[in-house]
């Protein structure tokens, strides 16, 4: 008797990370060097995509945090196409409010330049009570 075995082949893992980070400064710059690390790892450009990160972060542990909880980074390349930044954190009732500070602010442009950096920016909330605030960059060869 000639027994076959054979394993079903599953595609390629995407190139996905993430990591629970605490909500302060600290983590909020472990973000970025993180990011930076794994997309020389995965031989991306890693210059506006650290800036992304580092402005989502920033407004995660200055806006939704909450004492105890932590907030998440995921970083994730879709069929070679594009990457995709999420920051998710624990206050999903204060959602992002458009990007207009006033021209003398100290603060408050996080936004417009995930606006400028980024091919496409949103937030999805929930479950409660978190909010994903993402951004997407093409990938070109």
């Amino acid at each position: 008797m000639n027994h076959e075995i054979t394993r079903a082949r599953r595609p390629a893992p995407a190139r996905e990370f993430t990591v629970l980070l605490s909500p302060t400064r600290r983590g909020a710059r472990l973000a970025r060097l993180l990011a930076t690390a794994h997309l020389g790892d995965w031989g991306l450009p890693s210059e506006r995509a650290a800036h992304i990160v580092a402005e989502l972060a920033t407004n995660a542990t200055v806006h939704g945090r909450v004492p105890g909880r932590d907030f998440r980074l995921r970083l994730a390349v879709h069929h070679g196409a594009h990457l995709r930044i999420e920051v998710t954190d624990t206050r999903s009732e204060r959602l992002p409010a458009s990007p207009s500070p006033a021209d003398d602010a100290g603060s408050g442009r996080g936004l417009l330049i995930v606006e400028a950096l980024a091919d496409r920016w949103g937030v999805t909330p929930g479950p409660v009570p978190r909010k994903t605030v993402w951004a997407e960059l093409d990938l070109v060869p």
